[in-house]
């Protein structure tokens, strides 16, 4: 028996990396239903028959709702009878939400608003929103935006009555849409070099897989305002091209530099200096509880407080540093890999 044996599970932006991944590990559980909440009818037909194609004895688990977070109407017909939210609906892409900032607000400061309350007016059980390292120490529209985003899930939680919302916090994954390895393997392919951005930029690293694992253990250990942060490692995107150089036959001396682009960090955080006062060290993840004090500081002037956790900043500098071998042989675990090697093609969802 599963946790969400008999249960329904809406995904905001569900026809993107995150809910194929989703799918593709619970469709054939005992979960009753997965809806797909997306504005975009034609990736919502692909996915339909990718589905019924691989999985034909389940696809009819897989509802499609057309509709968007940044309209509260169409949330608020996909949400009834839903038990558990994934809301993965983003503007992602760093340099896309510079030239657009306010785009990005739409859809990831009031299309979180309206996922909420959505899901709070459904009496919806558990919703996991998906947050990034960009909304630490944010530099660019997209982890400003973001990082709104986790300030909307912490304040709401506080009144959420059934409904428990927590954020999950994690770096770049690899081999998802927009990412930077399927491209390098199209130049690698076409003769091309490969081109990067700044050879001794760091980088968080992690699979589809493991960014649902984050979202699960979010599920069933998170409380009501958290953020929860997974302990990922990561490497030099120097080190992260030459190791998609040696698994497809690329030449290392042809990588070309091309600068930092619009909104660029040289490193990424998962944890702040700040967050870290109250942090609690999980294992392989990092819990930051919500701050639920509320506006009446009087008492806090007479009852001080001074304990503080011995952590300091998790970023992408001070994290495990992941060799050239390390990085090819975690590179090369993906099914997106070892399809490409295999001369499968693959499409990036």
């Amino acid at each position: 028996m599963s946790i969400f044996k008999d249960k329904i599970l809406l995904i905001t932006g569900g026809t993107g990396s995150f809910g194929n991944a989703v799918l593709n590990r619970f469709l054939k559980t005992d979960i009753k239903e997965i809806r797909i909440f997306s504005r975009d009818e034609k990736k919502q037909d692909d996915m339909r028959h990718d589905f019924q194609t691989r999985m034909q004895d389940v696809a009819h688990k897989i509802k499609f709702y057309i509709g968007d977070v940044r309209n509260r109407s169409t949330l608020k017909y996909a949400m009834q009878g839903v038990d558990y939210v994934f809301h993965a609906a983003a503007l992602k892409q760093v340099p896309s939400c510079e030239f657009f900032p306010m785009e990005a607000v739409k859809t990831n400061v009031i299309g979180t608003d309206n996922t909420l309350d959505a899901a709070i007016d459904a009496k919806v059980k558990c919703v996991i929103c998906l947050s990034t390292d960009k909304a630490a120490y944010p530099i660019n529209a997209m982890g400003i935006t973001k990082a709104i985003e986790e300030k909307i899930a912490v304040a709401k939680s506080r009144h959420s009555g059934q409904t428990k919302i927590c954020c999950t916090r994690y770096g770049n994954v690899m081999c998802s849409r927009g990412s930077v390895i399927p491209l390098w393997i199209d130049q690698i392919r076409k003769g091309n070099p490969i081109t990067l951005t700044e050879p001794n930029m760091t980088r968080f690293i992690m699979s589809l897989e493991e960014a649902v694992d984050l979202v699960l253990f979010a599920f069933e250990h998170g409380e009501n305002g958290d953020i929860l942060v997974q302990k990922a490692p990561a490497c030099t995107i120097q080190t992260q091209a030459e190791a998609v150089c040696e698994l497809f036959g690329g030449n290392k001396k042809d990588i070309k530099v091309i600068g930092i682009r619009h909104g660029e960090k040289m490193y990424e955080t998962l944890l702040t200096n700040e967050e870290c006062a109250k942090a609690e060290d999980m294992g392989n993840f990092y819990r930051v509880p919500a701050d639920n004090r509320t506006l009446n500081y009087d008492k806090y002037f007479k009852e001080g407080d001074v304990k503080r956790v011995s952590l300091t900043e998790f970023n992408s500098d001070n994290t495990k540093r992941l060799n050239l071998e390390q990085t090819k042989e975690k590179i090369a675990s993906l099914e997106y890999i070892q399809n490409e090697l295999k001369g499968i093609p693959n499409i990036v969802k």
